[in-house]
């Protein structure tokens, strides 16, 4: 399969690199300037991967329109702008698989809903799920899934991508896989929060719940609430509560510690764009509200935890 890969950070780079592994013939584009981009034209790694000579670097959009398919790996909320320039480049007639995790703040769509209507919703696929490139790149195996509206495209991607490293299953939930996969990232800042007082045993009550918070946006916004259970979102809670390797989970204890953190960390714009969609629902998210009230009001984190703490006893499961 001729795929091209937009989007040179680590899990575009890593996506092309595995690809390309088993069998593809595949190009990774990004623009010339960008550091990503110098690094791997100058050295073909970026330290966590090196890419084979035999994946193509193009720096120009219109060298991947000889795609079968497009993979897209870019921050969630660049999506709709990406988009843009690939219509204006006339690049509308692929099938296309997006690779990362968010909602867009502004209007609280799934980014399969933004590349719906931009190419149309049977062109479109997600691939989600746990795994981090530098254990992919060591040869440790994860579950994956990938889902699309159009039933033949999911089925085809999943039968040429899984592989012995990633065994993907076929979704059957689009909302449910993309809220649950955009809202771990969310959970994974609180992780850190956590790990930065030093109560970090206490993530375990914070997967229970934040796993049943997640399953009743899901189920209000007509999707399956036990894809929160599933590897969208409790699947990848290894990955994204407990892993050196998380940045949403980094960014968390660094913002505790005030310590500085610049890597790209989606559960910070995904919180702002859960609270809309809770609001749009009348859905309950108490910790998703925290981390918001945390990270875009300033409120003190441990005070924030204690209001957690006072809330009304309940029953654990209504």
């Amino acid at each position: 399969m001729n795929i091209s890969v937009i989007g040179c950070g680590r899990w575009g780079s890593f996506i092309a690199w595995y690809l390309d592994s088993i069998g593809h013939t595949v190009k990774l584009y990004g623009p010339a300037d960008t550091p990503h981009m110098i690094q791997f034209t100058n050295t073909r790694t970026n330290g966590l991967i090196t890419l084979g000579e035999s994946i193509q670097l193009v720096y120009n959009i219109q060298d991947i329109a000889d795609a079968e398919v497009i993979v897209i790996s870019v921050p969630s909320q660049a999506l709709r702008g990406l988009i843009g320039e690939l219509r204006e480049a006339g690049i509308t007639d692929k099938n296309y698989v997006l690779c990362m995790k968010g909602i867009e703040i502004e209007t609280g769509m799934r980014l399969s809903e933004i590349a719906g209507e931009g190419f149309g919703k049977d062109h479109v696929a997600v691939w989600i799920g746990p795994g981090h490139v530098q254990e992919f790149y060591r040869g440790i195996p994860n579950c994956m899934v990938i889902d699309s509206a159009n039933e033949e495209l999911k089925y085809k991607l999943v039968d040429s991508f899984s592989s012995k490293l990633i065994r993907f299953y076929y979704g059957n939930d689009l909302i449910g896989n993309e809220v649950g996969a955009a809202a771990k990232n969310v959970i994974g800042i609180a992780a850190g929060m956590l790990d930065g007082l030093g109560l970090s045993s206490l993530k375990g009550a914070l997967m229970a719940r934040g796993a049943r918070e997640v399953a009743r946006l899901i189920k209000a916004m007509g999707g399956n609430e036990l894809s929160a259970y599933g590897l969208c979102h409790l699947g990848d809670y290894e990955a994204t509560v407990f892993s050196k390797f998380s940045h949403n989970r980094q960014f968390g204890e660094s913002y505790v510690k005030g310590e500085s953190y610049t890597d790209l960390a989606e559960g910070y714009y995904t919180a702002k764009a859960m609270i809309g969609l809770g609001k749009r629902y009348a859905v309950d998210l108490p910790i998703t509200q925290a981390v918001y009230t945390v990270l875009y009001e300033g409120k003190d984190t441990a005070e924030t935890l204690q209001a957690l703490f006072d809330r009304q006893l309940k029953e654990e499961f209504i």
